[in-house]
């Protein structure tokens, strides 16, 4: 399928691992521009090296402000066609182990942030008459995950401004769109692993290929398979699909909706 992405240019969060350096890359073979953010320089500058001439670097921590206004800075006055809303989720808790700090946190890493930066891009789309929202939150925001209190909670508020704010900007022609990863191979999930880990005395090894048992279609998701989705999600071609939350999951969740 030809995406129609030659030249476009796009905001990448999270690009140097797991689910950004994945759509990163997917976006660049189908001839889009990237404009990758993320907090390590090496990083970035080994992705700009090897798509010479379509990405762009932006070092820095996409929750902070001053991120926000590095990145409206680059896009300056050019056509955006779409963003990637990543970033790392909250710290891995049980409901009454996590501290009000902690929630206090995960507001600001989970939420805020996100709500920031598409304030602040949204203008832009809305002039243009065209744009793509696609922010990578969690299967927990349909099925809760045991011990990540903090992502059930606060990645649900992400859905309804998501949610509400589609509405107002679709006939705009703005889309906003919601990836629910399930358990894919990529650093982010070994944090899961890891907790369980600590309160079954098992290993983090052992913990995961438990998991992977009780995943139906037997094995953990790739990012790259990840990316095909979240790709079309940014392209022209999704011009009808908006407002939703799509779980990739490998059919781990069980509920319906």
């Amino acid at each position: 399928m030809n995406l129609r992405l030659d030249n476009q240019l796009f905001i990448v969060g999270g690009a140097t691992g797991g689910f950004g350096a994945a759509i990163a890359e997917k976006l660049v073979l189908e001839g889009a521009n990237v404009i990758a953010v993320a907090r390590t320089a090496s990083k970035l500058a080994t992705l700009k090296k090897k798509y010479k001439g379509q990405v762009e670097t932006i070092t820095g921590d996409i929750t902070k402000s001053r991120t926000i206004d590095k990145i409206l800075k680059k896009v300056a006055d050019r056509h955006l066609a779409g963003v990637l809303v990543n970033a790392g989720g909250p710290p891995a808790n049980p409901a009454m182990a996590a501290t009000l700090e902690e929630w206090d946190g995960a507001y600001k890493s989970v939420l805020r942030w996100k709500v920031d930066l598409t304030k602040r891009l949204m203008p832009k789309l809305i002039e243009q008459k065209y744009g793509r929202f696609v922010f990578i939150e969690s299967v927990s925001v349909k099925q809760p995950i045991a011990n990540l209190v903090l992502s059930n909670s606060i990645r649900m508020a992400v859905v309804g401004f998501v949610k509400t704010l589609s509405a107002e900007v679709v006939q705009h022609g703005v889309t906003m769109n919601i990836l629910g990863p399930g358990y894919h191979d990529t650093s982010a999930v070994d944090r899961i692993f890891n907790k369980r880990a600590e309160q079954t005395g098992l290993s983090p090894a052992e913990v995961k290929a438990g998991f992977i048992s009780n995943l139906k279609i037997g094995q953990m998701g790739q990012p790259a398979d990840f990316a095909e989705l979240a790709v079309w999600l940014l392209s022209e071609s999704s011009r009808y699909v908006t407002g939703q939350t799509i779980v990739v999951d490998g059919g781990f969740m069980n509920g319906v909706y």
